[in-house]
């Protein structure tokens, strides 16, 4: 089965319009058509504020703040919906129009897509498209059959799926009905509607949530000065984690709270299923979600507190590139830290293949001072985030 046809754009631009919605779209190449689609219609800029055609790597490069590992997926979907949705609110504000952060008015939708190429594809032929809003973040997975439609009829069917997704997730299915499929096609979607606070805490309303079952029951709590706090990404926890986790625990003796930073300072805002995904791995322990993207922030939020981290974190803490360059910012950086801070307990890790001991790191004595180093006799444990992911992607891959 196939339909070459795009749903009638005036009908569907005026129910975007009713339903009082601000787009942003970013098409990395397949589902493009969506774009012209919305475009050409007349009444389309009080709903379309911006699209874009990122489709060369470089350029989703720039958009997200590095290479990714893969560029059709869920999660680099997902990625450029939050930036398409950043850029949204920006500009309603930037129009002087009440925050679209605080209406839920603006919509970031991105698609990519695998399609049919003149050289047969060794993968499947898929389209993924993320439509992120305030209240929820919405992804899609089709997998097409190959080989039985033109790379014009995928490109169309991409299109309508995009059209159908921002129809339903605007509250407005019937003015973009789902594409025809083949039998064996199906449609897989997942949707992440968080509690109130992490939507606060994702439009930059809330610096810090408590998340976890211990949240559920006291989701006002905040944190209280001098506790010993574990941030990261967290992307996979491993068992390396929990070990650091643990002897630092004995070292402080006190308990353990994990955080990690939806904010990143280059890179987009997690979102709501990558914040579920995250926060999921950790269980009855401990975790608190903050939009403190740097140590200095982190200081804020945790105040008096030990901080853990591994060798490559802390090497970081007194260099100036991660200052904008500046000698005298980095200076004043390691003199809040040395301050403000109760302690690091810093863990040696395995860096190029050498096990990189933190204790022999040159770093001002300022830091020393307040640093306990873990040996490799009390921890070595080779094994990294990063590793892992790479692992699952092949296995999803093969």
């Amino acid at each position: 089965m196939s339909d070459s046809s795009l749903p009638e754009p005036e009908r569907l631009i005026d129910a975007l319009g009713e339903a009082d919605v601000r787009l942003g779209l970013f098409a990395t190449g397949g589902g493009s058509a969506a774009i012209s689609h919305l475009a050409s219609t007349p009444g389309a800029s009080r709903v379309l504020l911006e699209a874009a055609v990122p489709y060369a790597r470089p350029a989703i490069d720039t958009l997200l703040g590095g290479t990714q590992e893969s560029y059709c997926s869920s999660r680099a979907a997902r990625r450029l919906a939050v930036v398409a949705w950043q850029r949204v609110c920006r500009l309603q504000e930037a129009a002087g129009e009440e925050p679209v952060k605080a209406t839920g008015r603006g919509v970031g939708i991105a698609v990519t897509a695998s399609l049919r190429t003149r050289q047969p594809k060794r993968g499947s032929h898929r389209v993924i498209v993320a439509v992120q809003r305030r209240v929820a973040t919405r992804v899609t997975t089709l997998v097409l059959e190959k080989g039985v439609r033109s790379r014009s009829e995928e490109e169309t069917l991409a299109a309508r799926l995009v059209l159908g997704e921002t129809a339903a997730a605007c509250g407005v299915p019937e003015a973009a009905p789902e594409p025809p499929l083949r039998a064996g096609e199906r449609i897989h979607r997942q949707i992440a509607a968080p509690p109130e606070s992490w939507r606060e805490l994702f439009a930059g309303e809330r610096t810090v949530v408590a998340a976890g079952p211990a949240a559920e029951k006291q989701p006002a709590v905040q944190p209280t000065a001098g506790g010993l706090i574990f941030p990261g990404s967290f992307d996979p926890l491993h068992e390396g984690h929990l070990l650091m986790a643990r002897i630092a625990e004995e070292i402080a003796e006190r308990p353990l709270a994990y955080e990690i930073s939806v904010t990143n300072v280059d890179k987009p805002t997690l979102d709501y299923l990558e914040m579920e995904q995250r926060a999921g791995q950790f269980g009855d322990r401990p975790l608190w979600l903050t939009r403190a993207a740097t140590f200095l922030e982190k200081l804020v939020v945790f105040p008096k507190s030990t901080f853990v981290m591994g060798a490559d974190t802390f090497a970081r803490l007194p260099d100036p590139r991660y200052y904008g360059g500046s000698t005298a910012a980095a200076s004043r950086a390691v003199r809040a830290i040395a301050t403000k801070a109760r302690g690091l307990i810093v863990f040696g890790r395995e860096q190029d293949g050498v096990f990189q001991d933190a204790a022999t790191l040159e770093v001002p004595k300022a830091l020393r001072d307040v640093t306990y180093f873990v040996s490799q006799r009390e921890f070595r444990l080779d094994i990294s985030s990063t590793q892992l992911r790479r692992r699952a992607l092949a296995g999803s891959e093969a």
